[in-house]
């Protein structure tokens, strides 16, 4: 529980109170308008621009404690805010998310490109930034830090300085700011869901003999109580021994009616030979008898969704298998056969994981397409984008057929090396549409 001096209250009160004067005719306007279409609604906006869903997950927290004190607030996903959201808008609390080196979430590529081309003073706009990044990343909250100065460019006002988080860390500043603002002390717990105690059924290594380090699919089952619900596409996150307050995010590759939750996880080996902490304490530390403190965690923005009865083209590289796989299978309970996986690793007869399963789904009319590309081997194209821009026209046709497109695995090479096809293929418009509908998802790191 926070404690608020009640003098800083009183003077919250009168900030806010002068605000509403001030912008209540606006805030009408924006209703008048259409701002329903946005998903927003109320006196204050909290746009979040989110890769992963933890800048969701904030953005509804944030909604809720200003709702606490009695305040109109509404939360949208940066990607559907109205084009004249930040012209009419009065107060918007932005949650940046950083993904890659620096970069945007998909979610906010066309926000940032309106924005970064100028326009209209932005005087009228008063505003707040959370950063959230990763500092091992050279470019630290390069998002948000961007979306900070472009909007003061534009003229708009701060309510209170930038603030950033580390992977989690320092959020309590964005809490107490957020308090000083709505005038209560009252705010909704911001607790993550809690660890809770796994084992692991069982740990095969899928590539033996590979040129790359091994890659292990573990099976995992509750210590006690039943299986969680999830869906495809979730994460899990797990905090390992040697590091727990740094947990690791893998890709769920089962559905629950597997009645196991599986990882597919890469050893990750140091110059030193010493194992990844998490990585290491999975595929070789862990045996049957350990605690694995492990979550599921939504992941929204890459579940099937309305994309669910849609043609599905599925591409990914590597370890990026595992949340394709779990796609396929959630698909193919529903009968849902129109699916096109296309898959790059290093060699066929090492890395083809879950090679014999895909085979039997393509086998048995289940997957209607599938197109490899391993790297290490001659004759045929060498990277899955490559294997991708050989079959561009079909591309544009499933996408003409209403087709969405998933990407799950690395970030530089593959999804850059996809997303370059893409725009080429179907042009970088109907890409960035494509986006904004939901209909081009990624999950890659």
């Amino acid at each position: 529980m926070i404690t608020i001096d009640p003098g800083r209250i009183a003077a919250a009160a009168l900030l806010l109170s002068a605000y509403a004067g001030m912008c209540a005719t606006i805030v009408r306007s924006m209703r008048r308008r259409g701002a329903a279409s946005s998903g927003a609604r109320g006196d204050w906006l909290v746009a979040y621009a989110s890769q992963t869903g933890t800048g969701e997950y904030l953005a509804g927290q944030t909604v809720a404690t200003l709702r606490a004190a009695g305040l109109e607030a509404s939360g949208a996903s940066i990607d559907t805010l109205a084009a004249d959201v930040l012209t009419n808008g009065c107060r918007i609390l932005f949650i940046a998310s950083t993904y890659g080196e620096g970069d945007a979430p998909d979610s906010a590529a066309r926000f940032t490109s309106k924005l970064a081309a100028g326009g209209a003073p932005l005087g009228q706009l008063h505003y707040a930034v959370l950063a959230l990044g990763d500092s091992t990343y050279a470019n630290y909250c390069g998002f948000g830090r961007w979306l900070d100065d472009a909007l003061k460019a534009r003229g708009a006002q701060p309510l209170f300085e930038r603030i950033e988080i580390d992977r989690g860390a320092g959020i309590d500043a964005w809490q107490r700011q957020l308090s000083h603002l709505a005038g209560t002390a009252d705010a909704p717990d911001w607790n993550a869901p809690s660890y809770e105690s796994w084992r692991i059924e069982s740990r095969q290594l899928l590539n033996p003999g590979s040129a790359g380090a091994p890659v292990y699919l573990l099976s995992l089952v509750p210590s006690g109580g039943p299986l969680p619900a999830w869906e495809a596409g979730d994460l899990v996150q797990v905090s390992p021994p040697p590091d727990p307050g740094q947990p690791r995010e893998y890709s769920i590759a089962s559905v629950p009616a597997d009645g196991r939750l599986e990882l597919l996880v890469r050893l990750h080996v140091h110059e030193d030979g010493s194992r990844g902490a998490a990585s290491g304490w999975l595929c070789e530390g862990a045996t049957s008898a350990d605690t694995i403190a492990l979550r599921v965690r939504q992941h929204t923005r890459f579940r099937l969704g309305a994309n669910a009865s849609r043609p599905l083209i599925l591409i990914g590289n590597g370890t990026g298998i595992a949340g394709l796989r779990s796609h396929l299978r959630a698909r193919i309970a529903l009968g849902n056969k129109r699916n096109w996986l296309l898959f790059g690793e290093r060699n066929a007869a090492t890395d083809n994981f879950f090679g014999a399963e895909i085979a039997g789904w393509h086998r048995d009319g289940l997957v209607e397409r599938v197109n490899f590309a391993f790297s290490r081997d001659d004759g045929g194209p060498r990277y899955v984008q490559d294997t991708l821009a050989l079959r561009a026209h079909q591309v544009g046709a499933w996408v003409d057929q209403g087709a969405a497109i998933y990407v799950c695995g690395s970030l530089q090479g593959m999804a850059a090396g996809v997303n370059t096809v893409l725009a080429d293929a179907l042009g970088a418009e109907r890409l960035q549409a494509l986006a904004a509908e939901g209909r081009y998802q990624r999950d890659v790191y």
